[in-house]
C-alpha cells in the first residue's frame, strides 16, 4: 500500500465531505487546502486534485452506479462516510483515466471506511464497491456480438 496515495485520499474525503455541504467553495480554496494537507507535495497535489476533480465531474454516473449496487440503501440514507468512499472508490474503478486496479481499489476504500467510519462501514463499503467491480468486469469480458 502506498502511504503517500493513501494520505491523499484521505484529503480527498475530507474534500468531499465539503462538497456534500458546500457546492461553491473556490477552486483557490481547495487547492490551498490540498497544498496545506499534502505539505506541498506536487505529486500528491495533482493526484489529489485529479481524484476530486474526476469525481465531481462524474458525480450522477458515480452515484447511478452505487445506487445499482446497494440495493437496499438510498444513497442519501447512507453515512458521509460510507457515500464519499463508495464514490471515490467507484471513481477510480470506473472512470479514472489511469484506473486504480479494482483489489487495489477496494482495498484502499476498506481502509478510509475502517478508519473513519462506523463498525460496519468497511464490511459495507466492501459488499458495495465488490459488486461494482464484478459487474464492470462483466461488461468488459462479455464478447461483442
Amino acid at each position: 500500500m502506498d502511504y503517500k496515495r493513501s494520505r491523499a485520499r484521505e484529503v480527498v474525503l475530507q474534500l468531499l465531505f465539503q462538497l456534500d455541504v458546500n457546492k461553491d467553495v473556490p477552486l483557490p480554496a481547495i487547492r490551498a487546502f490540498v497544498s496545506e494537507r499534502l505539505r506541498r507535495d506536487s505529486t500528491l497535489e495533482a493526484f489529489c486534485m485529479g481524484l476530486y476533480q474526476g469525481i465531481s465531474d462524474n458525480l450522477k454516473s458515480i452515484d447511478q452506479l452505487i445506487r445499482k449496487a446497494s440495493e437496499n440503501w438510498r444513497l442519501e440514507r447512507m453515512t458521509g462516510t460510507d457515500r464519499n468512499v463508495l464514490r471515490m472508490g467507484t471513481y477510480e474503478m470506473a472512470f479514472a483515466e489511469d484506473r486504480t486496479p479494482g483489489p487495489v481499489a477496494l482495498n484502499e476504500a476498506i481502509e478510509l471506511a475502517r478508519r473513519y467510519g462506523t463498525k460496519d462501514s468497511a464490511a459495507f463499503v466492501n459488499g458495495v464497491l465488490d459488486k461494482i467491480f464484478q459487474s464492470l468486469n462483466l461488461t468488459k469480458t462479455q464478447p461483442k456480438k
